[in-house]
């Protein structure tokens, strides 16, 4: 069986052309998948079925598809609510027929018939909400594989919030994150003139089986933990290992619950980025990519479900660079003509 690499493109300040592209295993020419989506769709989110290949979910600017071949083909899976972009997907660890969608306007909704239905869940404004420049959105969700019902989303650019109960309530875990906001190396203002927006510009979020509770928070102004669920959390200090500190993604490999990777960069639009990998739940850090130029902001990483060794990433540029033996070597897999903002990957 073929196995595939999917990469979303959308249209950051509306330049470049977006779109879903495939790469078979062992090919270096993406296929571009349109039969169903959206004209000129713009995707930031794409998740493959934990336990069907064939099955793809992806988000676009139209609300969630779904492919059950390999994404050459699309249906619709219509939200109650018009007009939703979908920025993230999360699959229930114990059920995938239960996925989670994440959405800007800022919203969050549940399937539990993989996604023939949808429910809008009643999330809470942060009290770290930035207003301005785009719809906050939800950019990221996961959940504790050791207590699946202990749910996080992470809002750009409005902090976190979390529920204990699958998502029926959620509550806000701000509190701390304005805490760290007042220290100096931490204030940040792009959008707007309060400079607490530097830290809720939330990026992604994840937890490592290894560590129940404790939850990794990527930002605009590095990498983050907290070790009671969301309560306090600390800064990771990646800047003792990476000149490069704007943090994208933060993954947990799926294969050992002790690695993370995290995608840095300059900067939201910049000429460089980086791959770190710690092997140690984030005590120390080391770049795993080398031999290839990333010339701009690395905005995802996905690591194949079936591989470990398989790991690729995607740039704000359009760039996808891959290894297929754990990062000892890297090939870039050129993206068609004038596809930029690659902001998000899945491998199996």
């Amino acid at each position: 069986m073929t196995s595939y690499v999917y990469a979303g493109a959308a249209r950051y300040l509306g330049g470049g052309t977006g779109g879903l592209f495939r790469l078979p295993i062992g090919s270096d020419s993406w296929e571009s998948l349109d039969a169903g989506l959206p004209q000129a769709a713009e995707v930031r989110a794409v998740v493959i079925h934990p336990d069907d290949p064939a099955v793809v979910y992806a988000g676009t600017q139209d609300g969630p598809y779904r492919s059950r071949d390999h994404g050459a083909h699309w249906d619709a899976l219509p939200l109650p609510d018009n007009d939703r972009v979908v920025w993230s997907f999360l699959f229930d660890p114990r059920d995938a027929d239960t996925i989670y969608a994440g959405t800007a306007p800022c919203a969050i909704y549940r399937t539990t018939n993989a996604g023939e239905t949808w429910e809008s869940l009643p999330i809470v404004p942060t009290a770290g909400l930035i207003e301005g420049g785009f719809p906050t959105r939800i950019i990221r969700l996961t959940a504790d594989p050791t207590h699946p019902d202990e749910l996080y989303a992470g809002l750009e650019v409005g902090g976190v919030i979390r529920s204990h109960d699958g998502g029926d309530t959620w509550e806000d875990c701000t509190a701390d994150l304005l805490r760290l906001a007042k220290h100096e190396h931490l204030k940040s203002a792009i959008i707007g003139d309060d400079d607490t927006e530097g830290m809720m510009d939330s990026h992604a979020l994840a937890v490592s089986p290894t560590l129940p509770r404790t939850v990794f928070l990527a930002t605009r102004m590095g990498l983050f933990r907290s070790s009671d669920g969301a309560e306090t959390w600390e800064e990771m200090g990646i800047g003792r290992f990476s000149p490069l500190t704007y943090a994208r993604d933060v993954r947990v490999s799926p294969h050992d619950p002790n690695t993370l990777f995290a995608a840095l960069s300059k900067a939201a639009v910049s000429d460089a980025g980086s791959l770190y990998v710690s092997r140690d739940l984030g005590e120390s850090w080391q770049r795993l990519d080398h031999g290839i130029e990333v010339t701009s902001t690395l905005m995802s990483v996905a690591q194949s479900a079936e591989d470990p060794k398989r790991l690729f990433c995607g740039g704000r540029g359009g760039q996808v660079i891959g290894t297929h033996d754990g990062g000892n070597s890297w090939t870039e897999y050129h993206m068609p003509e004038g596809v930029e903002d690659v902001y998000t990957l899945a491998c199996n």
